[in-house]
């Protein structure tokens, strides 16, 4: 046996953080239970993956499988598609504590393997499924009732830009300082507002109360519906932060069937600029739409980052019993 083994078979997490996390999925179940959401379990391993093109799955082969033409599989980057296809079949509102798998993401905030709570609320547009994390967030950590900004508020307070008004050569400018020239140069628009948000916005969100952030612009919707708002088109999509920590991330879901395909479609465009694998779309999910989405808004929230929250820890891996590399 190395050396190597012999000292990292234990747990990275103390035994105070793994009874907090017990304590908190009990606490998440009551606070469902009180208010008639159904948990539900999904596939970890799906037919299909993501084509967000900032997010990677994880592949792995299944053999046998009935009807599959081929052998690959993909570890879910989030239960939605799933979940999705449950509130198509009349399921009403429901919730999971799912493992979700996102390749190439390791870091204080991020492990490959983690825990993501998510629930959808048939009936619910944004704001109302805002309130309902607040009081979940709140109920749990003890803070205060969450401030909101837009998207654009955020930026003009905490970076001093107006994200749907600079101009392409002036915003690239603006991130030269993070990245330098030519890199800037190279980036594309909500590129350099990622780094915006990373680099000015966030930071600034450490010294604030709890904020969510909404009204991201409509190239920013991911699966939000979109609507236009004081003269641009934004998505109804939005973030809990605390401590300059990113929680959660929500959408008043998109039920157009129409729209989801283009969306896909959209994605693969942008994944094949970027050198990454075009994703086959969900063809369960584009099925599922066409029989009909209720109208509803849903949410996933990092469980982890909510852990370390409450126990005031800076890495994932002193609330995760074993991180990857102890995997």
């Amino acid at each position: 046996m190395t050396a190597e083994f012999q000292s990292h078979w234990s747990p990275t997490a103390s035994l105070e953080a793994l009874k907090s996390r017990a304590e908190q999925s009990a606490f998440v179940r009551g606070f469902f239970a009180g208010r008639g959401v159904l948990e539900v379990e999904t596939p970890v391993l799906g037919r299909h993956g993501v084509s967000d093109l900032n997010l990677d799955g994880i592949a792995a082969e299944v053999h046998g499988a009935p009807g599959w033409s081929d052998t690959r599989a993909w570890l879910q980057t989030s239960p939605e598609y799933h979940m999705k296809r449950l509130l198509a079949a009349g399921s009403g509102p429901v919730f999971q504590i799912a493992r979700a798998f996102r390749d190439g993401e390791r870091g204080r905030r991020h492990n490959p393997e983690f825990s993501l709570l998510e629930w959808y609320r048939p009936g619910f547009d944004d704001d109302a499924l805002m309130a309902e994390v607040a009081d979940l967030v709140c109920g749990w950590l003890g803070v205060p009732w969450p401030q909101r900004l837009s998207y654009r508020q955020a930026c003009r307070q905490f970076a001093g830009l107006d994200p749907f008004a600079i101009g392409g050569g002036e915003l690239a400018a603006r991130c030269e300082v993070w990245v330098g020239a030519d890199m800037a140069e190279s980036l594309g628009r909500d590129e350099c507002l990622d780094l915006v948000m990373s680099h000015a916005v966030e930071p600034a969100l450490r010294a604030e109360p709890p904020t969510f952030i909404d009204r991201y612009p409509a190239s920013q919707a991911a699966l939000a519906r979109t609507s236009r708002e004081d003269g641009v088109e934004v998505a109804h999509r939005f973030e809990l932060y605390v401590r300059g920590i990113e929680l959660c991330n929500g959408y008043w879901e998109l039920t157009d069937p129409a729209e989801q395909r283009r969306r896909f479609e959209t994605d693969n465009a942008l994944r094949r600029q970027a050198g990454k694998r075009e994703m086959a779309p969900d063809a369960y999910l584009l099925a599922a739409l066409e029989e009909g989405l209720p109208d509803c808004a849903g949410v996933a929230l990092g469980l982890d980052r909510l852990l370390m929250l409450k126990l005031g820890l800076d890495d994932i891996a002193r609330v995760m019993a074993f991180p990857v590399e102890r995997a």
